[in-house]
């Protein structure tokens, strides 16, 4: 037995509400926060809060915590990185972290040509910065991105980002054109007429209807995916779709950008999710789970796309020092043991996921790779319509009982724990989504 989970005090609790009260007091108002969790501190997937409330994390600060919280090795990197300097400007001089990082990224990208690598402070930044190479690459401007994406809410960022409507409304106009086209959802797919046997449809609608009538495909720069879409709701496209969209691309002299911000570094039991069809794409992003926590991402490119000049694109925080420690420590330790160990904690939690779904008719779909799983709720089995209000009342009687979940797209819960978790930790985040789905359902 472990020492979590343990709910002390029902959460939030007194010292909680201090620091609730504080921050909507004095924060933008746009922040989002999904329930009231006032983290203390963390250990592997454990995470307590400031009344000594112990949670088990199974979203990992969005699959962002991927070697857990504080793991002593990456802790130490940190810290010696930190006895040594906290910064220089990576863009103007040099750094041996920062070398080291960018051939230990090139060196890792799927595919057998040569890579270049720029570091950012987030994924945002990374899709910012491939627009604006993908364009300078290419001398085109139109960029295809697909519905349901997300790939961040600065100005270009948001404009591929077709998540929720709310991350739009106000903010026009974005970046002119950007053309957005369905993404192949097997459970939902309104192109196949078997559905949840989507094969080419998504791709066929690209050329026989987007090329054909609106966009002539000699003027696109890039098409921007997310492998195994995030936000959308966890969502697996069928194998083969991705090499489709790599030839498509080929045929056109597109360049493939694949968005591995949140299906990266391991998280899908390989360290890049394009790896699992064999696709090499011209442009590769990654963030989120590569510091463990600390604020780095990249721009992983072909030599041969990396075209722009010197002083075209630059940073004065990207590849901070501390951070690339903390990249490279997390990527010894995700190459060494937890990629392997997200495989096999996959097949667990899917394994368990399954059997739920044997048992409660609320559960439609599920569907995942590695420790990237979803699992989409419907009120009817035969007609698939979401249910979003089970999805929400889930999501926050868990918090209440220790269990920390998100949600994605319309009702899908994503678990994304850290790339650390045991059989102790699946077994007991199954047993809970058990009892509660019995209460809730």
């Amino acid at each position: 037995m472990r020492d979590y989970p343990q709910i002390v005090v029902p959460p939030p609790g007194p010292r909680a509400l201090d620091v609730v009260r504080r921050d909507e007091a004095w924060t933008q108002n746009c922040y989002i926060k999904e329930y009231p969790l006032v983290v203390a501190r963390g250990q592997g997937p454990m995470v307590e809060d400031v009344d000594g409330n112990r949670f088990l994390d199974f979203m990992a600060g969005i699959a962002v915590c991927s070697t857990g919280y504080s793991h002593p090795r990456v802790v130490a990197a940190i810290k010696d990185a930190a006895d040594r300097f906290l910064h220089i400007c990576g863009s103007d001089f040099y750094y041996e972290s920062m070398a080291a990082l960018c051939e230990r990224l090139a060196r890792s990208a799927p595919g057998e040509s040569k890579k270049r690598v720029f570091l950012t402070n987030s994924g945002t930044e990374a899709t910012e910065g491939a627009i604006k190479l993908a364009r300078y690459a290419t001398r085109r401007t139109a960029i295809i991105a697909f519905r349901g994406a997300f790939h961040g809410r600065s100005t270009g960022a948001v404009t591929l980002t077709s998540s929720k409507a709310r991350q739009h409304a106000g903010f026009g106009p974005l970046l002119p054109d950007v053309h957005h086209v369905p993404f192949a959802y097997r459970y939902r797919c309104q192109w196949c007429a078997d559905k949840g046997e989507c094969t080419r449809g998504c791709i066929d609608v690209i050329e026989n209807d987007l090329f054909a009538r609106h966009l002539d495909p000699h003027d696109v720069a890039a098409i921007f995916v997310e492998p195994i879409q995030g936000e959308g709701g966890y969502v697996i496209p069928p194998a083969g779709w991705l090499r489709d969209l790599r030839a498509l691309c080929d045929r056109y002299g597109i360049l493939l950008v694949a968005d591995e911000v949140q299906c990266g570094v391991g998280r899908t039991g390989r360290m890049w999710a394009c790896e699992h069809e064999g696709v090499e794409p011209d442009i590769l992003l990654t963030a989120k789970g590569l510091g463990s926590g600390m604020p780095i991402g990249a721009i992983v490119a072909k030599e041969s796309v990396s075209t722009w000049e010197t002083g075209s694109h630059g940073s004065t925080y990207g590849g901070n020092p501390v951070c690339c420690a903390a990249a490279l420590a997390t990527l010894d330790l995700v190459e060494g043991e937890l990629m392997a160990n997200a495989a096999a904690m996959g097949e667990r939690l899917m394994a368990g996921l399954r059997r739920l779904q044997e048992r409660h008719a609320c559960i439609g779909d599920v569907r995942g790779v590695g420790l990237m799983i979803g699992v989409e709720f419907v009120k009817d089995r035969a007609t698939r319509e979401p249910a979003p209000e089970l999805l929400r009342d889930l999501v926050l009687a868990a918090f209440r009982r220790g269990l920390l979940l998100l949600g994605a797209g319309k009702s899908t819960l994503r678990l994304a724990p850290p790339l650390v978790v045991d059989q102790y930790d699946v077994d007991t985040a199954l047993t809970m989504l058990d009892g509660l789905l019995g209460e809730l359902d």
